[in-house]
């Protein structure tokens, strides 16, 4: 009885952390037969999880959301991680988050142990974060986001920008970064080929597919420093240049990685690269971006253009000396 109950607790767990498993993997990861793993399943079901089977080369089973909320099965890892982020949850700018998180905290705090509940006091104390600006995000759009990150499954979405104008997305997610006090949705845009960032409280009309897609590798190190740049480019400041270099966009987006922002086809040789910052200097520091041998024009406000000749004639002669 002991080792059935093991069992069913370890494919409760495998259910609850992967969308869907197909039944061999999952009689695989148990070491059980196929015919166990439906008995075990069936217990589930009958314990109020809801597990949906379904048949053919793409099926298998998936834990669905029912009308009860059944047990969760956590580590104790896990339960101080969901209960720190509750907290967190409180502050970042979700609807009716902090009368809810707040509710669903005192309630989860209830069951902890001693030691985890003095784990996730000490961490709340020493963790803190700022209350997001922007319009409120709904919770329920946060968490099917979130499941789309996790599962890999292609997304569909009303976006409206910031000039008002709203479009129809078709994307591979990737991830969610609070950034900016706002919360980013980080994917793969499969019309544009190309990587974006999406304002969460400017997303409606969320539509799964269910198709699964293969992870895609960042640019960068992670999801936040992706963000931070695509807001750095967004926020240059008052001074503006561009520069035309001869380089092909394929050939300076893999080069310029995510600082290539901006960046669009003159023709095949050619690539336009919008620059700006809120100083001269910053901005000159881009120039350095730009490998050598590669032929390039610079178009600007005067102010930056000046800076850059003085700049280059002073560097010139310091070299010569």
């Amino acid at each position: 009885m002991a080792e059935t109950t093991s069992r069913i607790l370890a494919l409760l767990n495998l259910l609850q952390t992967h969308r869907q498993w197909t039944g061999a993997e999952l009689a695989e990861r148990l070491a059980v037969t196929g015919r166990t793993l439906r008995r075990d399943i069936d217990r589930l079901r009958e314990l109020g999880y809801r597990v949906e089977a379904t048949r053919g080369a793409a099926g298998g089973y998936r834990l669905e959301a029912g009308a009860e909320l059944p047990p969760l099965l956590l580590t104790d890892d896990e339960a101080v991680t969901m209960a720190v982020g509750l907290r967190v949850a409180a502050t970042q700018g979700i609807a009716d988050g902090e009368q809810t998180t707040l509710s669903a905290l005192a309630k989860f705090e209830q069951v902890l142990p001693t030691a985890l509940r003095q784990r996730v006091n000490a961490l709340s104390v020493a963790v803190q974060s700022l209350t997001p600006r922007g319009e409120r995000i709904s919770a329920e759009l946060l968490g099917q986001l979130a499941l789309a990150c996790r599962d890999h499954e292609r997304i569909r979405f009303s976006y409206v920008a910031a000039d008002g104008v709203t479009s129809e997305r078709a994307v591979e997610p990737h991830s969610l970064v609070a950034a900016g006090r706002t919360w980013f949705f980080v994917c793969w845009d499969l019309r544009r080929e190309d990587w974006r960032t999406f304002r969460v409280d400017r997303i409606s009309s969320f539509f799964g597919t269910r198709v699964h897609c293969e992870p895609r590798q960042l640019p960068v190190a992670d999801a936040a420093e992706f963000v931070a740049v695509a807001l750095a480019s967004l926020h240059r400041g008052r001074l503006n240049a561009e520069v035309v270099m001869r380089m092909p966009i394929e050939q300076m987006r893999t080069h310029f990685g995510p600082w290539a922002t901006g960046a669009e086809a003159v023709d095949a040789e050619h690539t336009r690269w919008p620059i700006g910052g809120d100083s001269v200097e910053g901005m000159f520091g881009s120039l350095a971006w730009i490998p050598p041998g590669v032929e390039y024009e610079l178009h600007g406000d005067e102010v930056f253009l000046e800076f850059v000749r003085e700049t280059g004639k002073r560097l010139r002669d310091a070299s010569e000396r």
